[in-house]
């Protein structure tokens, strides 16, 4: 068996792989760690059925893509849960990812929201705790945001 990409030392096959396969994640907590592993794993499709409407409509396909291509993921650590137990209807995951481009280790810190939508966890939202490191060209506006929210600089770090 193998271990999932989202750290949990369990293996795939008991963690995230069922959740990438459509099965609705358990807690907050679980939908982040499906995310990651989605960015591992390239899947894309994941990505956009485990956002909210809200967040699907500045959601680029593309630029999430890139982006999971484009990195080498390092790690997943979770900081930090509130909410998001079987009564809730929100939860919050404040968590680090690493990753390395273009041979510099980067960490993204962030503070994600949940909320339940049709009986599933999606993620609304996030607040980064860091800015971005971006080495060459300058970011556009209607770039791929560098931080891999898979939204436009503009929706996201660029505000």
């Amino acid at each position: 068996m193998t271990d999932c990409p989202c750290g949990s030392t369990l293996p795939f096959d008991r963690c995230c792989g069922p959740v990438l396969a459509g099965e609705p994640a358990a807690t907050p907590e679980a939908l982040m760690r499906s995310r990651y592993t989605a960015y591992v794993l390239c899947d894309v499709d994941h990505l956009e059925r485990s956002l909210a409407p809200e967040a699907l409509k500045d959601h680029d396909r593309k630029g999430a893509e890139q982006w999971a291509k484009s990195v080498e993921w390092l790690g997943l650590a979770i900081n930090g849960t509130s909410a998001g137990g079987a009564e809730d209807q929100t939860g919050v995951v404040d968590f680090t990812v690493r990753f390395r481009q273009n041979g510099a280790e980067h960490n993204h810190h962030e503070t994600s929201s949940f909320r339940r939508h049709d009986g599933r966890w999606v993620y609304v939202d996030g607040k980064i705790h860091n800015e971005p490191v971006v080495k060459g060209p300058k970011v556009g506006r209607n770039d791929p945001c560098p931080c891999g929210s898979g939204k436009k600089y503009k929706h996201c770090c660029g505000r």
